[in-house]
Parts: structure tokens; C-alpha cells; sequence
């Protein structure tokens, strides 16, 4: 499978969708199964990215992180300055994956309680685990992976629609950005 994330959700999903044709979800036990299935891996999800956290606050890392955050694709003008621990970092990124989490599991129940659709249970139950491996607080935290290449922090944000930036981490831009932090403190 390729590397790029982005080529690997794309394969993942059209692989599943092909799959949720074939499932018969008229069969109420079959119904049942595939119910039964989506809370497993919603538990699962919500469970790892607790336990993430508690990681993550036992390991207490200090270590002072800087980086410029890119700008907003619609913003005119540079990104902000942000300096935070790894922990607080780890912890907002773990935050940010939890929330996502939530929202698709409210998504579900309006889709398959409200409009009665039976195949995104089975799709999303899927993705959700897929989505859960290949978060890299997860993957640092839970999988033992060294925190370099894509998993060095601050994580380099996946290619969207409008091209976000990356953020900045080398001496010149936080520098910059500390410039521009002390000229708006002295106005």
C-alpha cells in the first residue's frame, strides 16, 4: 500500500464500501452483529485515546517545545508563535483525535438512527481503528515508536483541501515571531 496517508484512506475506504455492498443488512442478526460491531470499536478507540492520555501525563515531559504555527489559509500575514511542553502538546493533539472521535460517533447516530443508513456502522467502525493506528500520539505513546521523521513534534498537518502550511520550527521563523510577540507587548 502506498505511504501518503492520504492515498492509503482513499484505498482503505473504497476496499470497505465494496465490502458493506456484500454485507446483507436487511438480516436483522446480521444488523445486530454489525450494531455490536461499531460500539466494540468505538470502545476500543475511546479507550486507547484514554489510555494515551494517562501515558502521557505519567511521562510528564517537560521538554520546551517552539514553533511557529502556520497561518490560516484564509488569514493574511504569518502564523502565531506557540511554546508549550511536549506533554501539553501531546495531550491537546490527543484531545483534538478524541474530539474528532466523538463528532463521527454523533454522525453515526443521526445516520443510522435518524435516516436509517446501515452501511457507514460498518465503513466507519473500519476506518475509526484505521484512523485510530495511524494517529501519531497513538503510534509515539501506545505503539513505541520514536518520536522522528513524521512523528516529530510539532506533526506536520495533513493535506487538506486549501494546502495548510507546515509549521515552522527552525531559528529563524521563531525568531521572527518573537519580534513580532515583543513589538505588539511594547505598542
Amino acid at each position: 500500500m502506498a505511504s501518503n496517508p492520504a492515498i492509503q484512506n482513499l484505498v482503505v475506504s473504497l476496499v470497505v464500501m465494496q465490502l458493506a455492498r456484500k454485507v446483507p443488512f436487511e438480516d436483522p442478526q446480521i444488523l445486530t452483529y454489525v450494531r455490536i460491531g461499531y460500539v466494540v470499536s468505538q470502545a476500543i478507540i475511546l479507550g486507547t485515546y484514554y489510555y494515551t492520555s494517562m501515558k502521557i501525563k505519567s511521562k510528564n515531559d517537560q521538554t520546551v517545545l517552539k514553533y511557529v504555527e502556520p497561518p490560516s489559509p484564509m488569514a493574511q500575514g504569518s502564523g502565531e508563535l506557540k511554546t508549550t511542553t511536549v506533554r501539553d502538546y501531546d495531550l491537546g493533539q490527543t484531545s483534538q483525535a478524541l474530539r474528532g472521535a466523538l463528532f463521527s460517533v454523533a454522525m453515526m447516530c443521526f445516520l443510522h438512527l435518524y435516516l436509517k443508513y446501515t452501511q457507514p456502522l460498518f465503513i466507519q467502525a473500519i476506518m475509526g481503528i484505521k484512523n485510530l493506528y495511524d494517529a501519531k500520539v497513538v503510534q509515539i505513546h501506545v505503539l513505541g515508536k520514536p518520536a522522528e521523521g513524521d512523528l516529530k513534534r510539532p506533526f506536520k498537518a495533513a493535506g487538506g483541501m486549501f494546502g495548510a502550511g507546515e509549521p515552522a520550527t527552525d531559528n529563524a521563523s521563531i525568531a521572527e515571531a518573537e519580534k513580532k510577540v515583543n513589538t505588539k507587548k511594547d505598542e
